[in-house]
Formats: structure tokens, sequence, C-alpha cells
């Protein structure tokens, strides 16, 4: 066998084995569930109406920040 030989098996090769490892990631996508695009919006949208979103306050209203300081003095107690 020449080099030339050689060389053209092993890039089929490689190119058989690129094809195999796609058409197992098709197959791989072939297996997920799917939903309806009709059902996932409706889902979506039920999502957004029963999820309080705090950077739409015109819809929910002030929601509290719980990173701000307390409104109290501290009630450590000092040793």
């Amino acid at each position: 066998m020449s080099v030339h030989t050689q060389r053209q098996g092993a890039m089929f090769e490689m190119k058989f084995r690129r094809i195999q490892e796609h058409v197992q990631r098709l197959q791989d996508d072939l297996g997920r569930p799917r939903v309806k695009i009709s059902e996932a919006s409706a889902n979506l949208i039920q999502y957004c109406k029963a999820t309080r979103d705090p950077l739409v306050p015109s819809i929910w209203g002030q929601i509290e920040d719980p990173y701000a300081p307390p409104e109290k003095g501290c009630e450590c107690i000092l040793a």
C-alpha cells in the first residue's frame, strides 16, 4: 500500500466516524420529549401571570428589597 492510499483510508475513516457521531446526535434528538408550541406558550403565559417580577412594579407593585438595611436599629447584644 502506498502512503497516498493509507492517507485516503484514514481520511475516509475519519469522515465515516463523524457521520456516525452525527447520526447518533440526530437519534438522541429524536428521542427527546416534545411539547406542542401552543402548549408551551400557554405554560409560559401562565408562569408569567403567576410569578411576581420585581422589574415590573407597575403590575406587581413595589416588592420588598431583601438587601435593604433594616429599618430598626441593630438588635445585637454586645457583651
